[in-house]
């Protein structure tokens, strides 16, 4: 029996490097000797798919594209401290909300969260010429840029001054999308991961970095999963010199339109003003006797439904059926395309007995099938039989449309509604709640279960919008926000992550104010999470960590079992919402994570206080036994000897425990 726990800090994730080289190696055996990839013997076995490094191939490409690269394959260093005390409902909630770096916080929600989620909506910050505020220790300057890109060489500048072929702007220019596309590729390779292969991402832009970005895109998710440039027209600028362009679009990816393709995935969207025009329809039915002043009162509410924004799609369901009452037009055409001897007969007017008026080459539909629609009553008669019948289409069974790629919503009212909600201007330009819950209710495919991830939050709008959503339909959607912890200059809040978390706590106060007695309870509260580094102290080669007895406690002053928990979370994978329960064992807490995973973080561990600890964990599992393997984590400072330690992986290994961790 060994007393050496295999470290959680040691285990790799997906899309670092280690496991890169694993994936390759159980594909392609031959190729990776000792850990060191053959790139030689690679390409021999790909064949003639494989291009040779000095091949010139069509795409995107800028210095420092190779960096950028590299850090997405990078291990996280960091973790994220719980603070329950700036979060709403801990307890129960399922949305998350971090505040850091989020390349840093990608990369640690990519163990526990790869392949799970459906939509990813993100508004980077827009390329308008200032510094990045995203330092990822590789950004260029000018200098460096030129140099990189062959304008520069150890004498000084090749192509400045005069006789230049190229303009000082342009240079600068170049600098500055290369600062961009860098800071926008790691992020976007790691949360590639992230998404299920039937998700989606939704990218904002402007024409700065527009086309950029489509081929920044085209690169990471594959031209072939590109499925529509949205195009948003927030208004008109009169001041414009040339143009007004008060535009933006939203590029949309799937991760694999293919797999979209195979599952019959058809994205729609509820017509606007159906559902008010279904209910008033029956109120004003029920409400008249008389069916044809029924039918006027009707005809007259629709107009003032013109005013509201109903499409001419929902308007024209202008009729109410005179035996139900539901909302139908008569625009189906009844006649055959061509003659054909199955359309050839009569179709007897209700009023009349007479037989109506065939269309020259006959009916559509079989005359079993003319039997059967008008008994459904879905046939329209005219006055009498000499008006040839046509079909209704009813709006209750018509109730969805195909989204355009193109529309018109003024901007101004996004931010006039937040400082109605914040009480001040703290947050210039928010996105319009109403188009980021629309658009993300279209891209998930109406999945009342869907995880969104944004991780340029700003001022929370994805989350309050995934909210919105849930509180119309009832549903259960979890959102997980990332937001850099950047100082703004507002009164009352020291970066915009507090904006995002005091957004958050009011929009979900006001929309559970809303909620009426027998509505579903809908999550409006979110856990709060600080990026912070390691609990896990690491040597940086001072003397001052060469002394063993100082260095026996691993882990950083200050921080909490709660801290170390979260910790091993991230690294193990494990959803940060996962059901918990905690006991109180031998003077520290002992963590239940859905019956799967224990963790025990105690000090000064005795063989008492380990065989304590061991029959409680197994007494704890056993109350409720499940099928998977269940993992038990300990701190592995803990037992104050060797003979405390092995008790208690003797207890463990006895009662059934086949993986134990150490952090």
């Amino acid at each position: 029996m060994t007393l050496d726990f295999e470290p959680v800090n040691d285990l790799t994730g997906p899309g670092e490097v280690k496991s890169n080289l694993d994936l390759l190696a159980h594909l392609f055996p031959d190729a990776v000797v000792d850990g060191t990839v053959d790139v030689d013997v690679l390409r021999d076995l790909l064949g003639e798919d494989a291009a040779p490094s000095t091949a010139e191939a069509f795409g995107l490409r800028w210095p420092g594209m190779a960096e950028a690269r590299r850090l997405s394959t990078l291990p996280a260093t960091s973790t994220l401290l719980p603070k329950p005390g700036e979060s709403v409902d801990w307890d129960t909630t399922r949305n998350i909300v971090v505040e850091g770096d989020n390349l840093e916080v990608l990369r640690l929600l990519r163990r526990g969260y790869t392949n799970k989620v459906d939509v990813i909506y993100i508004d980077p910050p827009y390329n308008t010429g200032n510094d990045f505020v995203y330092d990822d220790k590789r950004t260029t300057s000018q200098v460096e840029h030129e140099t990189a890109a062959g304008q520069r060489d150890d004498e000084g500048a090749l192509q400045t001054g005069d006789g230049s072929d190229r303009a000082q702007d342009r240079k600068a220019g170049a600098s500055l999308h290369t600062k961009w596309l860098s800071m926008m590729y790691p992020r976007l390779l790691v949360a590639h991961h992230l998404l299920k292969e039937t998700g989606t991402i939704v990218v904002a832009i402007d024409d700065t970095e527009h086309a950029r970005l489509k081929l920044l895109m085209d690169r990471v998710f594959g031209a072939e999963n590109f499925i529509a440039n949205i195009v948003w027209q927030g208004g008109r600028k009169n001041d414009s010199r040339y143009v007004s362009v008060g535009h933006d679009y939203m590029l949309v990816y799937a991760k694999n339109e293919g797999v979209l393709r195979q599952g019959e995935v058809r994205w729609r969207e509820k017509k606007p003003g159906v559902d008010e025009i279904l209910i008033r329809a029956s109120e004003i039915w029920s409400s008249h006797e008389d069916k044809k002043v029924a039918n006027e009162a009707y005809r007259n509410f629709l107009k003032t439904m013109e005013k509201k924004g109903a499409t001419a799609g929902v308007l024209r369901f202008a009729n109410l059926d005179e035996s139900t009452g539901r909302p139908y037009n008569a625009d189906r055409d009844l006649s055959s395309p061509n003659l054909r001897a199955s359309g050839i007969y009569d179709i007897y007017h209700p009023v009349t007995g007479k037989a109506v008026t065939r269309p020259q080459r006959g009916w559509a539909m079989t005359e079993d099938s003319a039997r059967q629609m008008i008994s459904e009553g879905r046939i329209a008669f005219g006055d009498d039989e000499t008006k040839i019948p046509r079909g209704k289409i009813f709006l209750d069974e018509m109730t969805d449309q195909v989204a355009e790629s193109v529309f018109t919503q003024e901007r101004t009212a996004a931010g006039k509604a937040l400082v109605k909600l914040l009480g001040d201007d703290a947050f210039p330009f928010p996105k319009d709640v109403n188009i980021v819950a629309r658009w993300l209710d279209i891209v998930a495919g109406r999945n009342p279960n869907a995880v969104i991830l944004d991780f340029f939050s700003g001022s929370g709008s994805t989350g309050h919008a995934v909210m919105a959503l849930n509180a119309a339909d009832g549903g259960n959607r979890r959102y997980m926000l990332v937001q850099l912890d950047e100082p703004v200059d507002k009164s009352g809040y020291e970066t915009i992550a507090d904006i995002t978390r005091e957004r958050l706590r009011r929009a979900g106060q006001q929309i559970a104010a809303k909620q009426t007695l027998d509505a579903a309870d809908i999550d409006t509260g979110f856990r709060s999470y600080r990026l912070a580094s390691s609990n896990v102290r690491a040597w940086d080669g001072t003397p001052d960590q060469l002394d063993l007895l100082g260095a026996v406690d691993n882990l950083v002053a200050g921080r909490t079992t709660d801290d170390l928990l979260v910790e091993m979370m991230l690294r193990l994978g494990v959803d940060l919402t996962t059901p918990l329960e905690t006991r109180e064992v031998a003077s520290s807490t002992l963590y239940n994570l859905a019956g799967t995973l224990f963790a025990y973080f105690g000090t000064d561990i005795t063989v008492e206080r380990a065989n304590e600890v061991a029959k409680v964990l197994v007494a704890w599992r056993d109350e409720a036994p499940g099928d998977a393997d269940t993992t038990v984590v300990l701190r592995d400072t803990g037992f104050v000897d060797s003979a405390a330690k092995l008790n208690f992986a003797a207890a463990v290994e006895q009662a059934g425990f086949t993986t134990v961790r150490s952090i």
